[in-house]
């Protein structure tokens, strides 16, 4: 996760959980793994190759946003690249309990996945997001390590 990545429309991360949380209650209905496995590679292009790669933003400012005004504030790419990279390791773990034929596993896992999106798309919680603030919170400080051992 790069510091150099952009800062983000929110309503465009709101649109990106929306069409995650309607593809990950496909995946809960029809318990498949497959489809599941094509979230995960979503997940991933956002997590490791960042929002702009990613499917869902791209149909977004191909096909919302130019509809929309600009938006009136913008959002940290970190916390939601952190938050893919959740919503991708969780979508891996339901994908191998589904193929592996441990479908308890995959449900499981979907449904945290299912729910975190829901909250970021309903609400605008998003708690990969926090997850991220926390993690930041409890790191090191680099900065003050160095000054220490000089």
């Amino acid at each position: 996760m790069s510091a150099s990545d952009p800062q983000l429309d929110p309503r465009g991360v709101r649109f990106a959980a929306a069409l995650t949380t309607v593809v990950l209650a496909i995946v809960l209905l029809s318990a498949s793994g497959w489809l599941l496995a094509a979230q995960a590679v979503v997940f991933a292009l956002a997590a490791f190759a960042g929002p702009r790669f990613a499917p869902y933003p791209l149909i977004f400012r191909a096909l919302v946003a130019p509809r929309l005004s600009p938006p009136t504030d913008r959002e940290d790419a970190a916390p939601v690249r952190f938050s893919q990279l959740v919503g991708f390791v969780f979508t891996v773990v339901g994908t191998v309990g589904y193929l592996a034929g441990l479908t308890t596993l995959g449900v499981v896992a979907t449904a945290f996945a299912l729910v975190a999106a829901f909250l970021n798309a309903a609400f605008g919680f998003c708690l990969g997001c926090e997850m991220y603030g926390l993690v930041q919170r409890f790191r090191p400080n680099r900065n003050n390590q160095q000054g220490a051992t000089a």
